[in-house]
């Protein structure tokens, strides 16, 4: 396998907020980011529908 330096770096950055502030900061981290995502993407996918054709 190869490795990623990011990759290191967000899995230490991750047990680091998981030692010191328990599962509840990172579970509402992923949670907002999920929604957010999902806004993007339905804005992303709906703009099209917006353009009138003539």
């Amino acid at each position: 396998m190869e490795h990623h330096p990011a990759a290191a770096w967000l899995t230490e950055t991750a047990a680091s907020a998981v030692k010191q502030h328990g599962a509840g900061n990172l579970l509402r981290i992923v949670l907002v980011l999920m929604i957010l995502g999902c806004v993007l993407t339905a804005w992303f996918l709906l703009r099209g529908y917006k353009r009138k054709d003539d």
